[in-house]
């Protein structure tokens, strides 16, 4: 089981995550969505696109 985890609270866990170039990526039926919010930053991955947070 991988667990994401941010100041102690867990946001995310699964035992089906994918490893793209050392990170795990979960699959986001097992994020818990009610702790994260929408944001104006944004990076540009070559796997996800854009990404906000």
């Amino acid at each position: 089981m991988v667990e994401a985890k941010w100041n102690g609270v867990r946001i995310a866990d699964s035992d089906d995550t994918v490893i793209v170039e050392g990170n795990h990526y979960f699959p986001e039926q097992s994020v818990d969505t009610s702790l994260l919010r929408p944001s104006s930053t944004t990076t540009v991955c070559p796997w996800k696109g854009t990404a906000h947070y």
